[in-house]
């Protein structure tokens, strides 16, 4: 069920989850006038730091999520494992204009692969295995290389591990008989990787952000370059495969795919029913960042009309990178740095992102160099 009710500012909108997705939405609706109830289960979280109202609870705990209901107007969230009882609650109270279908799926990499092949896009081969003895027998004719998965859970890299080789099966084997539900991929050696960010309104209007092409370190997120480097043809084959699985899902707010090129070729690859983190450029470098439009979406606004005003490249500031990122900050006036307010800088843990504009990808490749050094 979903709410077609406008919420104005004034207002207020609940956030399930504290982290930095949900900070950034809260500013962005802040800046527009609403007020914020964050529910997380960590005191002081970054999204509580800039909210009215903090409730410091487990995210299944359903008198806190009752809670968040009665101070709230409408309600979101800021990462897929939110409970699905807590989110079929929420939307059945007319709360959760995204639903909780689009969680259903997403928590699920086979329920997610299972969609796509059916909406007739292109996907990697795969299968699924419940133990060790299924894993081994899908391997015996499975191509490599290859990549297991967790089905559920899992973020960053976590949860999952390459297959190159047949000297990999067996601890593939140990990791199924371990894990339990998996998922087998064929490894597609693709030519890069894009993100189609996109906003739909409860009207099913569709927005869609530049193409953004992803550079990894450690299986994690390192820079993100926007617009993506690719031809018109693919640009339009990504936004296509995009605006499908969009009425396929009914989704609301904003929505990120993560999409493999290879030449001219496009294969989906995995779904976050929120703001994404390669979407963050959008807060520099387009007239509307794609927070504020989830904001619009979720409250019954129109969205806006989406304009690139400037190439981008956003870097993530991980743990071990703060303190180079401090000193460019009192060094130099041209990056864009966002830091999130968490409490302790760890090892591969998000602290915030770096945002850089230019008037070419040249320009802003030496730029990138340049900051790499500085901070070093």
């Amino acid at each position: 069920m979903q709410t077609n009710k406008q919420i104005l500012p004034g207002q207020t909108i609940g956030i399930i989850g504290g982290g930095q997705l949900g900070r950034m939405m809260a500013l962005a609706a802040r800046h527009m006038g609403y007020r914020i109830a964050v529910l997380d289960p960590t005191p002081d979280c970054p999204a509580a730091q800039v909210a009215d109202l903090a409730i410091t609870a487990a995210y299944d705990n359903m008198d806190a999520i009752r809670e968040l209901n009665s101070v709230s107007d409408v309600i979101t969230y800021e990462f897929e494992n939110v409970d699905l009882q807590a989110a079929a609650y929420l939307e059945k109270e007319g709360k959760l204009p995204q639903g909780a279908f689009a969680l259903e799926i997403t928590q699920n990499r086979e329920k997610e692969k299972q969609l796509i092949k059916k909406a007739g896009l292109p996907v990697p081969d795969f299968a699924i295995v419940h133990h060790g003895g299924e894993c081994e027998e899908a391997l015996q004719n499975f191509p490599f290389p290859a990549v297991i998965k967790t089905c559920s859970g899992g973020y960053d890299g976590k949860g999952q591990f390459k297959l190159t080789s047949k000297v990999d099966v067996q601890p593939a084997i140990d990791f199924a008989a371990e894990k339990g539900h998996c998922i087998i991929e064929h490894w597609i050696p693709f030519d890069k990787e894009i993100s189609v960010v996109f906003t739909r309104s409860q009207s099913g209007e569709i927005t869609y952000f530049p193409l953004a092409e992803n550079d990894h370190k450690d299986q994690i997120l390192y820079k993100t370059t926007a617009p993506a480097r690719v031809s018109g043809k693919l640009e339009e084959k990504a936004i296509h495969a995009a605006g499908r699985l969009a009425e396929e899902m009914n989704v609301v707010g904003t929505f990120a795919i993560e999409m493999f090129v290879k030449g001219e070729n496009i294969y989906l690859n995995e779904m976050a029913p929120r703001p994404h983190n390669s979407g963050h450029y959008t807060m520099e470098a387009c007239n509307i960042s794609q927070f504020t439009q989830h904001i619009r979406a979720i409250c019954g606004l129109p969205l806006g009309k989406i304009e690139l005003l400037r190439p981008a490249i956003m870097v993530n500031i991980l743990g071990e990178d703060i303190g180079g990122t401090l000193k460019v900050m009192q060094e130099q006036s041209e990056p864009f740095v966002h830091l999130y307010g968490k409490a302790e800088a760890k090892t591969k843990r998000k602290m915030g992102h770096v945002t850089f504009l230019g008037e070419t990808m040249e320009e802003l490749d030496k730029t990138i160099e340049q900051f790499e050094e500085a901070r070093q």
